[in-house]
This record gives C-alpha cells, sequence and structure tokens, in this order.
C-alpha cells in the first residue's frame, strides 16, 4: 500500500496543477505580509491572508448552517475537489489555505462536529500522516462546519506552538501526571492555556484526554469549547489540548477603528494570527493580541 504521505503529496500537487481556485490561493500564500511580536520567551506571528475571509467572516450561527448546503459533504463539493480516501475520512486540499500544504479530512457521513467518539481517529490520522500536523476547531471554537465531523490537516513546523513546546518545556512546562507509558504537561506563562499529553499508545492518550476533558464545563453545546493539535514523532504522539471560554473577542464585533476581524481558532490559539483585512493587519497591536487570548483561552 502506498504511504498516505506520499498519496497526499500527490494529491496536493494535482489539485494546485488543476483547480485554479486552490492554484491561485495558494500561489497567494507566497506573498503574504507576516509581521511579529515578541513575548519574552516566545513569539506570535500575524498574517494578512485576504482569501481567509470566507473563515473567518464565517456565520455559524444556527439558521445559517440550517439554512445552507454542507460544503464537506462529497454531493456539495466543489467538482475539481479530489479526495483520497481514509477510512471514514476523506482527505482534501483546503482551498482557502493558512498552511503551505492544508487539508481538511471530513468524515464520510454527517454527523455534527465532537471530538470524544473520534479522538481515536485523530491519532490515527496523525500517525499515518506523521509528516504533517492535525487538528481540531470545536464546533464554537472555530469550525466553519460545526454541522460535519472533520479534523484539518498542515505543515508540521508552522505553528509557532509545536517548536515553542519543545524549546520552553524545561523552563515553561510542569508536569502534572505521569506514567509509563503518558505523561500531562501544562504550560505556563504563554499567554493561554496548553495542556500537552504525550504517549506511546492511544489508548492511553485516550485515557488521559476524557480525564482531561471530564475536567471542563459543558456551557451551552454539545462539548466543553477547545481546541486540539496532535503530532507524532519518534513513536510518540504529542497532543495538545486548548480549552476555551469564548468563540470570539470583542473586537470582531467592534465599530469602525476598533474592529479586528479576527476569529481565534486552532492556528491563532498556537500562534499565527490572522486577519483577512489589510487595514486590521495594519493597526493590530501587541496588547490586542494579548487582550484577544485572554478573552478566547481558559
Amino acid at each position: 500500500m502506498t504511504n498516505i504521505n506520499t498519496q497526499i503529496k500527490s494529491l496536493f500537487s494535482e489539485q494546485v496543477s488543476t483547480w485554479e481556485l486552490a492554484r491561485n490561493n495558494f500561489a497567494g500564500l507566497k506573498t503574504v505580509q507576516t509581521k511579529v511580536f515578541s513575548f519574552e520567551d516566545f513569539e506570535v506571528k500575524v498574517q494578512f491572508n485576504p482569501a481567509r475571509i470566507v473563515s473567518s467572516g464565517a456565520k455559524v450561527d444556527a439558521k445559517t448552517i440550517a439554512e445552507r448546503k454542507c460544503f464537506l459533504c462529497a454531493a456539495n463539493r466543489p467538482a475539481e475537489q479530489q479526495a483520497v480516501e481514509f477510512g471514514d475520512y476523506e482527505i482534501l486540499v483546503n482551498p482557502f489555505p493558512i498552511f503551505p500544504e492544508h487539508f481538511t479530512i471530513p468524515r464520510k457521513e454527517h454527523v455534527e462536529q465532537q471530538i470524544l467518539p473520534y479522538f481515536d481517529d485523530m491519532l490515527t490520522l496523525a500517525r499515518a500522516m506523521d509528516d504533517y500536523l492535525v487538528f481540531y476547531n470545536g464546533p464554537k471554537c472555530g469550525a466553519s462546519a460545526p454541522d460535519h465531523m472533520h479534523f484539518q490537516a498542515g505543515t508540521k513546523d508552522f505553528l509557532p506552538l509545536i517548536n515553542d513546546y519543545k524549546l520552553l518545556k524545561s523552563t515553561h512546562a510542569d508536569l502534572l501526571v505521569t506514567s509509563e507509558r503518558t505523561q500531562l504537561y501544562q504550560m505556563k506563562n504563554y499567554l493561554r492555556t496548553v495542556y500537552c499529553i504525550e504517549s506511546t499508545t492511544i489508548e492511553d492518550a485516550r485515557d488521559s484526554f476524557e480525564k482531561l476533558y471530564s475536567y471542563f464545563e459543558i456551557e451551552d453545546g454539545v462539548e466543553p469549547m477547545m481546541n486540539i493539535v496532535c503530532t507524532y514523532e519518534n513513536s510518540k504522539w504529542f497532543t495538545f489540548v486548548l480549552p476555551r471560554k469564548a468563540f470570539r473577542p470583542w473586537q470582531y464585533t467592534a465599530e469602525a477603528d476598533e474592529q479586528l476581524l479576527v476569529s481565534p481558532a486552532t492556528v491563532e490559539l498556537c500562534g499565527v494570527f490572522i486577519t483577512p483585512i489589510q487595514s486590521h493587519f495594519e493597526q493590530i497591536t501587541h496588547e490586542d493580541i494579548k487582550s484577544i487570548m485572554e478573552q478566547v483561552s481558559l
């Protein structure tokens, strides 16, 4: 059987060659403007990416969801969009990318976005797609299709959190729980709350995740608010859980010069703020980033 990394790299090459929307938006990534804000031991990047207005500006209220066709269901996708099958999932090139290689991974059946029944699937994907990171946006945490269960995947070294954890673990992470095959860490002094489950088995990772999951409250939805990133390296899973308390900051709906159209999802909480409007990219400040993180992170 062909390695899944090879299959999806081939899919990516084919899609950016033949699908105009994907080709134009991935080409556009090469000219996006970026600026960097330093927070002593780590950095947060801000990117001006106009193509992401589709996601950042997405309406995800129940009425809007009910009235539109699900764009992740096979019957409603663009004719040009091809897929690589992976068990109960299909791997698609995301035509509105943030990462140099960006994929959406919907379940074949139309079921609502929730992590607990599908956590093992995320780890299975991360192990198979070990050239990439796999991530999950909760239904009220940045998912633009909260009605259809899906993961996303992207270039492994793109999110600052992944490298920050390796560099800062000795000084910025507390070991909360340890066993022979699993450790649970919590990062500190990092603008937002981050837990990391390190595990050598899916079963132990799931056990740790379920305990962590039960620690958080479900207020108004199907699950506690959270974003998750998973990577697989050297026979070990690294699962980052970022609990939340809010969907969007007050700046998102502010008037005139105070508005910043930043809709935080996994990418933002992992250190890359996406601004789809040029003036917002230009005006965002160090204090804005701190404020937005404080508002949305638990």
